[in-house]
């Protein structure tokens, strides 16, 4: 325990990178008092009773993402998810454009120039957002909009459209010239600012209003901290692939002939493929609020069956994770192309043929690794939802009454925990935390620092 403490206060003994934590510090309490500055013609007590009554919908969604202020409508409603919806198009688009592969492979002046399409597809994308809300307030019947006319629908454009490109400077000046990425650090003080409420609500039903006995506020923190171990030992998971190299005669000297590895990760995809399934399965919830389809029987009885907590939805949510797991690590990773670089330089894995053979040995491993990872995912995202509203399993046919009279209420009913145990948001702050502490601990070992855990090792981050 000295040496972390040690090694913590060697961090503000380094004026470089004492700077850029004060840096980071900064920026984003300026986010922070930015999300307390309105949008103009709202009734923000109105908007924020609808999205307490939808917090299932695709609106809950993208609140977790912008820290609560798309519920009141602030200038930085949209938060950060215009531009991470352009930077996942852009990367699946470089699969099927061959510009934007060849520009992917150009290095540092190809990156600037992907980087530029993002920021120009974010400008876009959050116009047409913007459009959208301010177009949705003035036509629904909840009175949201106090003057409602072309004049506000311009406005509500352009102050959403402003934030949102503002929030996208914010995290490219923190991944510049702070510490960490930026764009990951808003969505983790966006989460963590409700840290606080959240102990006061435990607080309050522990020892106030005594819906929970000491017990269960036990249980509940000691599964929060299970939950959080497993993601740090999952996130630091890895399947290494032994890998030799051939030696080879350059000029007078004699190169290669070292045994080296190849890291796959366990869950190679990070928290994109929870985003996709979430939001995937979030949207038929938001159509139940369309009023043409509120009337139309059949419909509605479809989107209660796939509601949050019903048994089709953990199983759509389940196999949604494990297929974006798949989808997405084919984009990050292509056997074929690993395989052909290792022969290119001389390298093979023991055992296996070089070329064809080694490619569908990874690709083998790969698959068997993502299977893993996506069940890892699924796991984490249901455990938190079965204890905020439990599995509703006396719901099934047939079966369903005798459920409902032999199994234990909280796994029925959950323990109506309202805390920040979405296995979505737990994954971003574990993942995002262990990722600055590690480029914090790079910059202790390159000054001949010690990092945090000497007897450890120096920590791995989710991209080391």
């Amino acid at each position: 325990m000295n040496k972390f403490f040690e090694a913590v206060a060697n961090v503000f003994r380094i004026p470089d990178l004492r700077k850029r934590i004060f840096f980071t510090l900064g920026l984003l309490a300026i986010y922070r008092l930015g999300g307390h500055i309105p949008t103009p013609g709202i009734d923000a007590n109105r908007l924020e009773e609808f999205f307490r009554q939808n917090q299932g919908s695709l609106f809950g969604f993208i609140d977790l993402f912008s820290g609560g202020m798309f519920r009141r409508l602030t200038v930085f409603a949209l938060g950060i998810m215009p531009y991470i919806t352009a930077s996942i198009i852009l990367q699946l688009l470089t699969v099927v454009v061959p510009t934007l592969e060849k520009l992917q492979k150009e290095g540092e002046i190809g990156r600037r120039k992907i980087t530029q399409w993002t920021r120009y597809l974010t400008v876009g994308l959050a116009l047409m957002q913007s459009f959208g809300i301010a177009t949705a307030l003035q036509s629904s019947d909840g009175n949201f909009v106090t003057n409602p006319g072309v004049g506000f629908v311009f406005m509500t454009m352009l102050s959403l459209t402003t934030g949102t490109a503002f929030i996208m400077w914010l995290g490219e000046q923190i991944s510049e010239r702070g510490i960490g990425n930026g764009m990951s650090l808003i969505i983790f003080a966006g989460i963590v600012v409700g840290l606080p409420s959240a102990m006061q609500n435990i607080y309050t039903n522990v020892f106030v209003t005594r819906q929970w006995n000491v017990i269960q506020m036990l249980v509940i923190l000691i599964v929060m901290v299970f939950v959080i171990a497993f993601i740090v030992l999952v996130e630091r998971g890895e399947r290494r692939i032994p890998v030799q190299y051939a030696k080879r005669v350059v000029g007078r000297k004699m190169l290669g002939g070292q045994s080296t590895h190849m890291p796959l990760k366990v869950n190679a995809g990070g928290v994109i493929p929870v985003i996709f399934a979430s939001s995937l399965l979030a949207f038929p919830q938001t159509l139940m609020q369309v009023p043409r389809l509120k009337d139309v029987q059949w419909v509605q009885d479809t989107l209660r069956a796939i509601g949050f907590a019903e048994p089709l939805y953990a199983v759509l949510f389940t196999a949604g994770i494990v297929f974006f797991c798949f989808f997405y690590v084919s984009i990050i990773f292509n056997p074929n192309e690993a395989a052909h670089n290792m022969q290119k330089y001389g390298g093979f894995i023991p055992g296996i043929r070089p070329g064809k053979n080694t490619a569908e040995y990874l690709n083998k491993i790969l698959t068997k690794i993502t299977v893993v990872g996506g069940l890892y995912l699924a796991i984490l995202s249901l455990i938190p939802q079965i204890m905020i509203s439990g599995i509703k399993l006396q719901h099934l046919p047939l079966i369903g009454n005798w459920i409902d009279n032999y199994f234990p209420r909280f796994l029925l009913d959950g323990l109506g925990v309202t805390f920040y145990f979405g296995g979505t948001s737990l994954l971003i702050v574990v993942g995002v935390a262990m990722d600055t502490v590690n480029q914090v601990e790079a910059q202790l070992i390159m000054r001949h620092y010690e990092g945090f855990t000497p007897r450890a090792g120096r920590i791995r981050g989710r991209r080391t």
